[in-house]
């Protein structure tokens, strides 16, 4: 199994990479100060595209996720989600590598439907 660290993340900022049937991804990812929404300080994008430029797969943390409001219940304070076309759902962010790791799972998944 591979290992990934903060710092493979941080050396994908701004590299696409092409894939088979006009697939491609693209990621960026740098260090910010820590805060309430970013507790980890990685500011992320990671994205799969269609020939067509539509993102299909998507974990980042740009934006605070609108939520079912629910009668009790602790409310999500970070950012971290995943947009799989057009559902948003929280991300449970552990590490760097786990991110690239569920990311190209994600990504292995959707190709091979």
């Amino acid at each position: 199994m591979t290992v990934f660290d903060i710092e493979t993340l941080l050396n994908l900022n701004g590299e696409i990479f092409p894939m088979e049937n006009g697939y491609w991804t693209k990621f960026e990812a740098y260090q910010v100060e820590p805060s309430k929404q970013i507790p980890h300080g990685i500011k992320y994008s990671l994205s799969l595209h269609d020939r067509n430029n539509t993102r299909i797969i998507g974990f980042d943390n740009a934006h605070a996720i609108k939520r079912k409001r629910k009668k009790y219940g602790a409310r999500k304070i970070t950012w971290d989600h995943k947009h799989q076309k057009e559902q948003i759902t929280p991300y449970e962010f552990e590490t760097a590598g786990q991110l690239l790791v569920d990311f190209w799972a994600a990504v292995e998944t959707f190709l091979g439907e």
